[in-house]
């Protein structure tokens, strides 16, 4: 009885922290005042835990050019002192401030000192370490080595465990509140100035945030939104402007669910095992249906259309997923005319793909690139 009550104790935890958000949470700042981080939505934050008596406190020069550098761009450092790491932040916190002022000439928000680990750990650092993990320090630095041979003479496997290993640990939060990445202390300023870079540029930051979702809110998207993301993928490069493609929005839920049912029907053995299972859209509760001409071409065009509207979607905090599987279905199954027929696709077109659209119920880590295909001819 008691494991079990542990084991659903420890279920509730993760379920609150899944169902949190950075905007949640409320901290004293420096003159002991409760600041709500809701204050910094559309901010890009930089999130340090600091100690004025450490090896790594030279960084808060560097942490002050990047803010002076880049505040005006939307980017905030929240700076978080701690004495948990040899105990190198002693003091007050009206110490540490006139130290970092003094010293430093920090511009940036400092708040109380905190607790990063342990029982008495601030539920902001909780939830930040729930998002992203200790990623290892950099073993080409020789300060990195000496970190890591200490931290693994006390414990082999401490690089298992999320919690933060020292001071100067940092977390960087895109403007939607997402924790995109979190950084040691050995991780050079510079790599962390480029995800800067890219999160505080709103176009390059829609690009790089955006992933294939396969799980919804139930909630219909708006029509306005839907007109809006429809907009950006009309406005999409054209090949002699001849704009090649038709586009069919299905907002109807019903007509969502007749089709479904037929693909139900013809797969049932597939939907049994598939718990999460609502629709063959990936579940979504609207499409962007995408036509080109029958006889070939447009495609390049529908391709612009398509990444257009996706990258607007994800600019407005709605997920989208490209579909071919539920395409070739609909063509495939005679049961399923009824929906093409709704669709009302002129006879010299066909469906080409279809962009499942809606609020995001998940929020997937990027799959892995291959830049070594990628050559650069001077």
């Amino acid at each position: 009885m008691k494991r079990l009550f542990c084991s659903l104790t420890a279920m509730v935890c993760v379920l609150a922290l899944s169902a949190q958000v950075i905007y949640d949470f409320k901290m004293k700042n420096d003159a002991g005042q409760e600041v709500s981080l809701a204050d910094y939505k559309g901010k890009v934050l930089l999130i340090v835990n600091t100690a004025t008596r450490c090896g790594f406190t030279p960084q808060y020069k560097e942490l002050e050019a990047l803010y002076e550098k880049y505040r005006s761009q939307g980017l905030e450092i929240l700076d978080f002192p701690c004495n948990q790491f040899g105990e190198q932040a002693p003091g007050s916190i009206q110490e540490i401030h006139q130290f970092c002022t003094a010293n430093f000439d920090i511009q940036f928000p400092q708040f109380d000192k905190i607790e990063v680990n342990g029982p008495n750990e601030a539920p902001l650092y909780t939830f930040l370490k729930s998002r992203r993990g200790f990623g290892g320090f950099d073993l080409n630095d020789n300060t990195g080595k000496r970190l890591d041979e200490m931290f693994r003479k006390r414990d082999a496997n401490y690089d298992k465990n999320a919690d933060i290993k020292w001071n100067f640990t940092k977390f960087l939060i895109s403007r939607d509140g997402r924790v995109v990445a979190r950084y040691e202390p050995t991780d050079k300023i510079s790599d962390i100035e480029k995800a800067i870079q890219t999160e505080i540029n709103p176009v390059v930051s829609a690009i790089m945030a955006r992933r294939s979702v396969r799980q919804y809110l139930d909630r219909p998207v708006e029509h306005e939104l839907l007109e809006c993301v429809v907009n950006c993928g009309i406005n999409a490069p054209s090949g002699m402007n001849r704009q090649p493609w038709i586009v069919r929005v299905v907002e109807s839920q019903q007509l969502i669910s007749q089709v479904n049912e037929v693909y139900k029907k013809a797969n049932a053995d597939q939907v049994k095992r598939d718990p999460g299972f609502k629709n063959m859209f990936r579940n979504a509760p609207n499409l962007i249906c995408v036509c080109t001409p029958a006889k070939g071409g447009g495609e390049v065009d529908a391709g612009l259309l398509g990444e257009n509207m996706m990258l607007a979607a994800q600019s407005l905090g709605l997920g989208t997923c490209c579909l071919g599987g539920p395409v070739r279905f609909l063509k495939s199954n005679p049961d399923a005319k009824f929906f093409l027929d709704r669709l009302n696709i002129p006879a010299d077109y066909q469906l080409n793909y279809i962009i499942a659209i809606g609020y995001p119920d998940e929020q997937p880590e990027a799959k892995p690139r291959d830049a070594s295909k990628v050559e650069y001819i001077k």
